[in-house]
């Protein structure tokens, strides 16, 4: 066979070849029913596959094929979220949800995750408190609204978690300008927190601490005063102790 022979089919070949390809390509690809999407999602996250439910989950959201199971996927999106500790993603997937559907059946469900998504971003007390301040608040919403609901008492215990936490970070400020000997700024903080946190434990703590600012602010009169205060409303207090030991360094 001659070489032009040969150099022929070669291009019919590749030719074939080429055509096969192309019309590979062209083959439209079928998309899986919107229901079947959703059971995919479902099992994915009864596995614990989180990331892939929601893959699956957000197929069904974008298909606008099934108000109904689109409506579960949002949620379920959520609660994938939620599941994987991506609870930035979760604290907004479920404020979404709510926003969607605010007379959904399990809008108070949404709207209680939505503060633990918040509340589990909650780290160290010398940290950001925005976490804290906006479980706190959504809980606090959270009680207002649906003061029968399931979830009640614990978003109460949650409450009172956030509050304790708040007075933490107060305690931790004040002592830090304490510690700078910026008396004037730790009084401040230490008077703010017992106005602002009146039913909380930790006061005794405040009151020593604001005792030994206003004795070293050189004001001790009020020094002694706080102190007495600490030694009538807390005599069990281990502060007591500390308090007595600061009162003779002073005077």
């Amino acid at each position: 066979m001659g070489s032009g022979m040969k150099a022929s089919n070669k291009s019919i070949l590749v030719s074939l070849l080429a055509l096969v390809l192309l019309q590979g390509c062209a083959t439209p690809q079928v998309n899986k029913p919107t229901d079947v999407l959703y059971r995919d999602g479902e099992q994915f996250y009864q596995e614990g596959n989180y990331e892939d439910a929601i893959a699956q989950w957000k197929k069904v959201r974008e298909s606008y094929q099934s108000p109904e199971l689109t409506t579960r996927a949002e949620l379920g999106i959520a609660d994938a979220y939620f599941l994987n500790k991506d609870y930035i993603e979760a604290a907004a997937a479920y404020e979404d949800f709510r926003k969607l559907h605010p007379r959904h059946e399990r809008a108070e469900y949404a709207l209680y995750r939505q503060a633990m998504s918040h509340y589990n971003q909650i780290t160290r007390i010398d940290t950001d408190q925005t976490p804290v301040k906006n479980a706190l608040t959504i809980f606090e919403s959270y009680i207002t609204q649906y003061p029968s609901d399931e979830f009640l008492q614990q978003a109460q215990e949650k409450v009172r978690e956030c509050r304790d936490k708040q007075l933490q970070y107060e305690i931790y400020v004040g002592k830090f300008y304490l510690n700078a000997d910026k008396y004037p700024a730790a009084i401040g903080r230490f008077e703010d927190a017992l106005k602002m946190f009146p039913d909380l434990a930790r006061r005794d703590e405040v009151l020593y601490y604001l005792g030994w600012a206003y004795l070293a602010e050189g004001k001790k009169t009020k020094g002694r005063e706080i102190y007495a205060r600490l030694f009538r409303e807390f005599p069990a207090s281990p502060y007591v102790d500390d308090a007595n030991k600061v009162m003779d360094s002073f005077f």
